[in-house]
């Protein structure tokens, strides 16, 4: 896989097996020891995916990610000691696509970054664009536009809107949702499908109706005739 991955971890001998594996598997590797390095090497090369450890000198991986998503799309993978719910909803409130706790296998690890740019490479390779009703999303620049006026949504948001509207007219269970959109290893509570519905509604504005409830079952966007 002729892909740039960029390891962002403090520790060497963490890094150093890391590394290993992704240029095994055919990665380009390139390597920061902190924070401050991570987004220095992000300003200058091209790079598909990002392995963000959270506890790092000079710059921590949250204030990293929150960073690089004021300006880039590059898939984020939190790499942490914590398994605490609450770093996990951080994370992915910040823009992380996904989440390893260490100690973790690095075949596993290599296998979620493969699985992840597939992911991100089929989101925009099926059609550029998806116009319904006055709603319009670029999949290529991920923006989102309402009557032809940009809205800003957070990174699940978008991911959740775009998954939501390319099922339009499925109910999907709340289950499926958060399996789709957050990850099938992701065992946060189901509430944060419900918080994240709740937010892309107030987004919509009048709109907000094309997210419709399915009482028991869990949602489905659909828009009136």
């Amino acid at each position: 896989m002729n892909k740039c991955v960029l390891l962002a971890e403090d520790e060497s001998r963490i890094r150093e097996i890391m590394a290993d594996y992704f240029k095994n598997e055919g990665f380009t590797v390139l390597e920061a020891e902190d924070g401050k390095e991570a987004l220095e090497i992000l300003e200058t090369h091209n790079v598909d995916m990002l392995i963000l450890d959270i506890m790092m000198p000079k710059l921590d991986g949250w204030s990293v990610c929150k960073r690089v998503r004021n300006t880039s799309d590059v898939p984020i993978i939190i790499l942490t000691a914590r398994e605490e719910e609450e770093d996990k909803l951080l994370g992915y409130e910040l823009g992380a696509d996904d989440y390893v706790t260490k100690p973790f296998s690095p075949k596993v690890l290599v296998a979620k970054v493969k699985t992840l740019i597939k992911r991100m490479e089929k989101q925009t390779g099926e059609g550029e664009e998806l116009n319904i009703q006055g709603l319009s999303i670029n999949k290529l620049s991920r923006t989102v536009m309402l009557d032809e006026k940009p809205i800003e949504l957070a990174h699940k948001e978008y991911e959740l809107l775009l998954y939501l509207v390319e099922n339009k007219g499925r109910v999907l269970s709340r289950d499926k949702i958060l399996n789709s959109v957050w990850g099938y290893d992701y065992y946060g509570d189901l509430r944060t499908v419900d918080t994240h519905i709740k937010k892309l509604r107030g987004k919509l504005g009048d709109r907000s109706g094309y997210i419709a409830t399915v009482i028991r079952s869990g949602y489905k966007f659909e828009v009136g005739k």
